[in-house]
């Protein structure tokens, strides 16, 4: 585990290291998670909700490029595992 300091500006925000958003996968847009504890402060990254996600994919009106059979892809699969 490592440490790295911040200042803290005037409206009360920090900036989150770049290393630890990339290892984090912390990106614009992503919610962050505050915790005190007898510690100090503890930020975790919020799960993504992948439902979420689905329902913002269908709703900006993206097609699928192709129509997926699922007879074919099951059968495509178990020839694969054999």
């Amino acid at each position: 585990m490592f440490a790295k300091e911040r200042k803290v500006g005037p409206k009360g925000q920090v900036v989150i290291p770049k290393d630890f958003r990339k290892e984090m996968g912390i990106r614009p847009g992503s919610k962050v998670e505050f915790e005190y504890t007898d510690e100090g402060i503890v930020i975790r990254k919020e799960d993504e909700n992948t439902e979420k996600v689905f329902e913002e994919v269908a709703k900006s009106g993206k097609q699928v490029s192709r129509k997926i059979d699922a007879h074919e892809s099951y059968e495509s699969e178990l020839e694969e595992r054999n």
